[in-house]
């Protein structure tokens, strides 16, 4: 029996411009702190409809960050999701902060609005909703929240660039920042575009951009127009307790290649989530997923939960079949240091639990062609006819 390739969950797609684009890069004088940042990140704000934005080492930096260029810090609680990779809650542990959950919507499983309401105490001051699996969060309600109760609220978006959602009559591109105070980014390789590792934060405010420009280089200020006191050519003065946080040129190069596919990378994965949609549709023991009214998610994931199977025999027969099928993710209040730390206990956030019990992450990147996707869907329906009662 032939064995077939392993299809992963997500993948990178570089190709020969990309290779030269690094390659360019690495022969240049600038490996680091050079010209292809600032292209970069002009580059990006412009794609995300911001004034700004800042490139950092990678996604959990861009979250560290803009926590940090937010004020959030001892006393402080923020709100997120526990749907989420672990950073998004982290980082204001980071700061001093202490990371507040709400429930996710059952149907979108992005932060609901809802259990956001019923968590805020007169120590809440800001919200990190995550635009999970590319489908932006009900910002239109988030928003009206966060303006009643003065919170900040900080966009993780690590899922959703070239989403976007429509309000009050406009459409708003993830990353715009038109609801929130910053937007983050992660450029892994698992993500839409890649710099192979990297992140970034959009933001329109200019006092937050010069903090975020501050604390990705040590605090370290060298404009005289900023510095406290002027020695001469050569001085420099630290001002904030900041990080090493840099992005490389040839990373950037990289970036800059990869953000003029986005599109076409967009399209692909649209096209993958409607073959899937068709295919497993009419499944009962399946519920595919389901797109908010006005909302246009960019697909990072493509997450089936399993009605009527037992998921840990699915995710045993789908690798066995050479399927790189994941579980995004195990619900972060759950996580051992949370559950010692905050006393967090099994049926605090029952359907972000219900979620967690059934979903299975599909191979979904740009690069699968048709025949992926019809192996990918007939193993699904393989496993499904066997494991059903």
């Amino acid at each position: 029996m032939s064995i077939q390739p392993f299809i992963p969950y997500g993948h990178q797609w570089l190709d020969d411009g990309d290779i030269s684009a690094v390659s360019a890069a690495l022969q240049s004088d600038w490996l680091t702190q050079g010209p292809l940042i600032a292209e970069f990140e002009r580059a990006l704000a412009r794609r995300c409809g911001a004034k700004f934005a800042v490139a950092v080492a990678n996604g959990t930096a861009a979250l560290h960050l803009a926590a940090l260029a937010a004020g959030f810090g001892p006393g402080d609680e923020v709100i997120t999701s526990p749907i989420t990779f672990v950073a998004s809650a982290n980082c204001l542990l980071y700061t001093g902060a202490c990371p507040g959950f709400a429930d996710i919507d059952p149907v979108t499983y992005c932060l609901d609005p809802a259990s956001v309401r019923r968590r805020i105490t007169p120590a809440t001051r800001g919200l990190i909703p995550v635009h999970f699996a590319g489908q932006p969060c009900d910002m239109s309600e988030l928003g009206k929240i966060a303006r009643e109760h003065e919170l900040l609220v900080i966009e993780d978006a690590a899922h959703a660039i070239g989403a976007s959602y429509q309000l009050n009559g406009q459409n708003n591109l993830v990353g715009s920042c038109a609801h929130s105070a910053m937007t983050i980014f992660s450029f892994h390789p698992v993500k839409h575009i890649t710099s192979g590792e990297g992140g970034a934060v959009t933001t329109n405010s200019s006092e937050l951009y010069e903090k975020l420009l501050l604390l990705r280089n040590h605090g370290i200020a060298r404009d005289p127009g900023r510095l406290e006191r002027y020695d001469g050519p050569w001085y420099y003065e630290m001002q904030e307790l900041g990080f090493n946080y840099r992005i490389t040129d040839f990373q950037c190069a990289l970036g800059l290649q990869q953000l003029e596919r986005l599109t076409a990378f967009i399209e692909r994965r649209l096209a993958i989530s409607a073959a899937y949609d068709e295919a497993f549709r009419a499944m009962p023991e399946l519920i595919i997923p389901v797109i908010r009214p006005g909302a246009f998610s960019s697909y990072h994931l493509y997450v089936l939960q399993l009605r009527t199977i037992d998921r840990a025999q699915a995710f045993d027969q789908l690798r066995e079949q050479g399927l790189g099928v994941n579980v995004h993710y195990i619900p972060v209040h759950l996580q051992p240091y949370y559950a010692r730390k905050f006393g967090y206990l099994p049926g605090d956030f029952p359907e972000a639990e219900r979620y967690y019990a059934r979903a299975i992450s599909l191979p979904i990147f740009p690069r699968m062609n048709d025949d992926d996707v019809r192996r990918v869907i007939r193993a699904i329906q393989r496993t499904v006819a066997e494991l059903s009662p």
